[in-house]
């Protein structure tokens, strides 16, 4: 008899390293009421504490039952226990029932009975060596294997139906030391691996191979034959969810792939196999795989590659990424080669906002009611605020004017002291209403907002009040305050259609009216503001940012937008003003869609 009952978790198989469960039941009566401790008994004992050696001693062919006993923990793990279940006696000669049960990896289970004999040749009873004490049926030309089934593999596809990913099989160039960088290097030149950087990367494996490259199939082909010509190079096939065009690889995408991965391996089923020495296959138990269902993103694909088109000539570190406000779908997130190489830095990378920050302190003093955009206040060159001397971009001066022309202007020393002029609180509340410092947990997406403290003293506030300090936030989190601010309220982020994000708490929204005076003052920022480079572009509104760091003599670029149904920003490491994230913004609304 043999059974398997699914665990609930239904995670992915991989191989077990698993301790075993010892269960010793007593076996009395077994060949006899005067011998408690029956071979069956001590053989049983022996499997479950993992004792080949003493397993197999106590059968008629030790070096067969050792190999076998062997084979069975390498394939099906430790994590099993057999118990003796029904035994008898005639003379010397004596029969018993085994009843195991294993905890297969990934909490698959097994349970069945086998059925063994014993004898008494001399003055110790044998265990006579059957392969079928191991499992059912099992032969001597048979191997154990368990092996998970995975499903027919599901595509990702972009919001239009397009495919966005799909597994494919690549190509692990190994090398190992006795390998001849130059001529490896000389072979893999045209995907840019050097002599160098192989030299290195073997100096840091203390001995062992490396991954030189993972090449697609299109990429391996005009290489493999000069590869495989090479003593040293292994090369190494896997099956991984890549993206249909490889322009678009990113790791922003990872959160899609871990999803589909997730899915896969729920619906993965299994098998215990017997495998004979000719390679034949006869299954033993185990489910069927599942059916997985393909995964639609919200991503736009056009919108996707006008923002990598629209980063690519940055040497820096640059980012974008684009929602649409009324449901908070990810339409593009993007990022240049630079960017890529430390990481998802759009969706986790923290910097301070500078003046894109303004909209989150203007808004705060709207709803606080200190101003309305028509206020009239000082925008001096330079302030002493607080004791911190603030100034404005190359000291400016506009003299006393409304806060919408501040705002539009970006006067540093206007919003800094609107800032100081605020509860301890109100800065960090106002940006979680625009969905900053927020944490969302999004299928398809790892994010990280920002992070807005609470400002204690009048000096962290006007820090605060620019988008310094102690203010921090990613290219999303901007992206979702641009969200947030075109839909009145923080949208819930959805990077897989049908599956919205969920905050880890909700504030309320912003009062009626603060948001679309908000608008309006980003509309002056582009109109006759710090952004009238953009001006051309039809309904946009926007704010820009210069955000120093380090010792304050670099700079941060940033711009956010909103145009009709489309919420963006864009971040531009160490770019030294806002110019270089206006270009790139620029570049990426103006092309078609």
């Amino acid at each position: 008899m043999i059974e398997w009952m699914p665990n609930a978790s239904r995670v992915l198989a991989l191989p077990v390293t698993l301790s075993v469960v010892a269960v010793l039941t007593s076996a009395c009566g077994l060949f006899g009421p005067d011998q408690p401790d029956t071979v069956a008994q001590q053989y049983v004992d022996a499997v479950n504490s993992d004792d080949v050696s003493a397993a197999a001693a106590l059968t008629d062919n030790p070096p067969a039952a050792s190999a076998a006993l062997q084979q069975m923990f390498d394939s099906l793990g430790t994590d099993g226990t057999f118990t003796v279940a029904e035994s008898s006696r005639d003379g010397s000669d004596g029969e018993f029932a085994l009843d195991a049960q294993w905890n297969l990896a990934g909490g698959k289970q097994w349970s069945y009975r086998t059925d063994g004999k014993a004898s008494q040749p001399d003055q110790d009873w044998l265990i006579h060596w059957d392969p079928a004490l191991i499992a059912p049926g099992l032969t001597a030309q048979e191997t154990l294997q368990f092996t998970p089934v995975y499903p027919a593999p599901a595509q990702v596809f972009d919001r239009n139906g397009g495919a966005l990913m799909t597994q494919q099989v690549v190509t692990l160039v190994q090398v190992d030391p006795s390998a001849d960088t130059t001529a490896v290097a000389a072979a893999l030149a045209p995907v840019g691996v050097t002599a160098e950087s192989l030299q290195g990367e073997l100096a840091g494996a203390q001995g062992k191979p490396v991954t030189a490259i993972t090449l697609r199939e299109a990429d391996l082909t005009p290489l493999e034959p000069s590869l495989t010509a090479l003593p040293g190079v292994t090369l190494a096939k896997q099956t991984r969810l890549l993206t249909v065009d490889k322009t678009l690889s990113a790791p922003t995408l990872n959160g899609v792939a871990d999803s589909w991965q997730e899915a896969n391996a729920a619906a993965a089923g299994w098998t215990v196999q017997a495998v004979s020495e000719d390679g034949s296959v006869r299954k033993l138990v185990g489910p069927e795989p599942q059916r997985t269902d393909d995964i639609n993103t919200t991503l736009d694909p056009t919108l996707q590659r006008s923002a990598e088109a629209a980063l690519a000539p940055i040497a820096q570190p640059a980012a974008i990424v684009a929602l649409q406000p009324s449901t908070g779908n990810v339409l593009a997130i993007a990022q240049n080669d630079s960017a890529d190489r430390q990481g998802p830095i759009a969706l986790t990378g923290l910097y301070p906002p500078g003046s894109t920050f303004k909209t989150v302190t203007a808004a705060a003093a709207l709803e606080n009611g200190t101003v309305n955009p028509d206020t009239v206040l000082p925008c001096p060159g330079t302030a002493n605020i607080e004791g911190r001397q603030i100034p404005n971009d190359e000291s400016f001066d506009l003299g006393a004017v409304p806060f919408h022309t501040a705002f539009a202007r970006s006067c540093n020393t206007t919003l800094a002291r609107l800032a100081v002029g605020l509860d301890p609180d109100a800065l960090t509340n106002t940006a979680a209403q625009l969905g900053l410092g927020i944490d969302y947990v999004t299928p398809g997406l790892t994010t990280v907002t920002g992070a807005v403290p609470r400002a204690d003293t009048p000096a962290a506030r006007v820090e605060a009040g620019i988008g310094q300090g102690q203010v921090t936030a990613s290219p999303f989190g901007m992206a979702l305050v641009a969200a947030s601010i075109a839909h009145g309220s923080a949208p819930a982020p959805t990077m897989i259609a049908g599956a919205p994000g969920v905050a880890d708490r909700t504030p309320p929204t912003l009062p009626a009216g603060v948001a679309d005076q908000l608008r309006t003052m980003m509309r002056e920022t582009v109109s006759a503001g710090t952004a009238t480079v953009l001006n051309d572009v039809p309904g946009l509104i926007g704010k820009t940012g210069t955000a120093e760091f380090g010792d304050n003599t670099h700079a941060h670029g940033w711009f956010v937008g909103i145009q009709d149904d489309l919420a963006f920003a864009v971040f531009v490491s160490d770019a030294g003003s806002s110019a270089p994230a206006l270009a790139a913004a620029g570049s990426f609304l103006r092309a078609p869609r």
